[in-house]
């Protein structure tokens, strides 16, 4: 099974989901051989609900994932923390509209939740839960409380990051810091653009139906992440695709 852990449906924050631009981006996802991925779309995103309103309305969920053209994808989001940091939390359906609406009063910049408070609001949910590009310039997780970050059952190595950094070093840094605190890592596109899928994806050595099946094959190692040989021109051209094609969104909907 060959998975994502870290997507995104919408061009950026502030356009509307579409969900015309969502099976174009299905599409390049079977296209790039995926076989399901996490939709990790950003908690303070124009209009969150309407992303799992409009799936619900048209596609079918069965377990703790919806069944879109063949493809297995599960609900997730990723929320800012105020220490500075992006947390990825994947879960069933209705616990992400609960955690989410449970996150109202921290969506902007000034409010966002802290650590260890995000931490007591998901463990009712027993969500799987991710440090999302530890090494980001702009989100350097890694400076945080290793006691926190303790918590978290694994960290994303991005393709974003692996373009911008570099792929050896991006990996050196992400690994080096995960062995230290005993932590698996996944790979996550982190895409926004169709162009972006495929850039690295996990291969899961078992078929996944839960949120549980996910935390167990990560937890068990028994996964492989793949790197594309095309990675920096996958993701140097999705980038270029996007900013042309949001401002033309953005523009629009003004």
């Amino acid at each position: 099974m060959n998975f994502d852990f870290h997507t995104h449906g919408k061009l950026s924050k502030k356009v509307d989901f579409s969900l015309e631009y969502f099976k174009k981006m299905i599409h390049s996802a079977k296209e790039s051989g995926l076989n399901g991925f996490a939709l990790t779309e950003h908690f303070n995103t124009h209009n969150f609900e309407d992303v799992y309103n409009t799936l619900d309305a048209h596609y079918s969920y069965t377990k703790n994932y919806y069944e879109v053209d063949g493809l297995k994808i599960f609900p997730g989001m990723e929320v800012d923390i105020r220490e500075v940091g992006h947390i990825l939390i994947i879960a069933d359906r209705m616990d992400i509209r609960a955690m989410r609406m449970l996150l109202e009063n921290y969506t902007s910049k000034e409010q966002f939740i802290p650590f260890p408070q995000l931490f007591e609001l998901a463990a009712p949910f027993n969500p799987l839960i991710i440090g999302a590009h530890p090494y980001r310039e702009s989100t350097p997780l890694y400076e945080l409380d290793p006691s926190l970050l303790q918590q978290l059952d694994a960290f994303d190595l991005n393709g974003k990051d692996l373009h911008s950094i570099g792929i050896e070093k991006n990996q050196e840094l992400v690994y080096r810091f995960a062995e230290k605190l005993n932590k698996p890592v996944v790979g996550g596109s982190d895409t926004h653009h169709s162009l972006q899928y495929g850039c690295l994806w996990n291969q899961l050595n078992k078929e996944c139906h839960t949120v549980k099946d996910l935390k167990k094959v990560i937890s068990n190692g028994d996964y492989t992440i793949h790197i594309a040989s095309d990675l920096d021109s996958r993701v140097k051209n999705a980038t270029k695709q996007k900013a042309i094609e949001k401002k033309a969104m953005e523009k629009q909907q003004v």
